[in-house]
């Protein structure tokens, strides 16, 4: 069984995981693109999404690091889009076009259900409304012997990380200070989780910090 995995999120010198306002012109909040320029610039990303070029170095390793060995994807109903409350219909496919650079099932935590979302490139979407074990549950089993990678937004990364789900968290601390928005670590204990720094690594657009959490036996 793999890994149960944060990589690659975002976070401003105050502590903010997106900022405020979150709508269809600011998918990260207000500010909130500045937290991820590290990411947009690399190699990766940009071969992700089909273009030529982007910057090597540390933050093109951690991007790709992000993505190896990954089976299936959680993401919060906030990441997948703006749409909130019942779905109206099925006209909102999600942000990145008819290919995402996903490449494997999604998981949608949602308390509303949607048939499930058949996308190019071997990406599925997949609407869970029985909570964040359940689609653990099925994301394990889609995933294999690969790891299962909780995307955003803080509220996912929040009720994952207070279950003690988390097997480890690769976070980007970017200098940037966004004032307001949702606290990414707010009420979290993180050593009385279990969690520890085990890596850090300064790079070109962002401090690379990560955190494994101990086995408890």
């Amino acid at each position: 069984m793999g890994k149960v995995r944060i990589a690659g999120f975002g976070v401003s010198l105050d502590g903010f995981g997106a900022g405020p306002a979150q709508d269809l012109e600011h998918p990260l909040g207000v500010g909130g693109e500045a937290m991820f320029d590290w990411l947009f610039s690399t190699r990766t990303f940009c071969a992700m999404h089909g273009r030529d070029g982007g910057e090597t170095g540390v933050d093109d390793t951690f991007a790709r690091r992000g993505f190896e060995n990954v089976g299936a994807w959680i993401i919060g109903r906030n990441m997948f889009g703006p749409v909130r409350g019942p779905w109206p219909d099925d006209a909102w496919r999600g942000w990145w076009g008819d290919e995402p650079p996903f490449h494997t099932p999604v998981f949608v935590l949602t308390h509303h259900p949607r048939a499930p979302l058949v996308m190019q490139g071997g990406t599925t979407f997949h609407f869970v409304t029985e909570g964040t074990e359940a689609a653990l549950a099925v994301a394990r089993e889609a995933a294999g012997r690969q790891d299962v990678r909780i995307g955003g937004g803080v509220e996912t990364i929040h009720a994952y990380l207070r279950s003690g789900l988390v097997d480890e968290i690769h976070l980007a601390l970017v200098a940037t200070l966004l004032g307001r928005g949702e606290r990414l670590f707010a009420e979290l204990d993180l050593p009385a989780l279990g969690y520890a720094v085990t890596e850090t690594a300064p790079a070109e657009r962002a401090t690379h910090v990560v955190l494994a959490r101990r086995k408890v036996h």
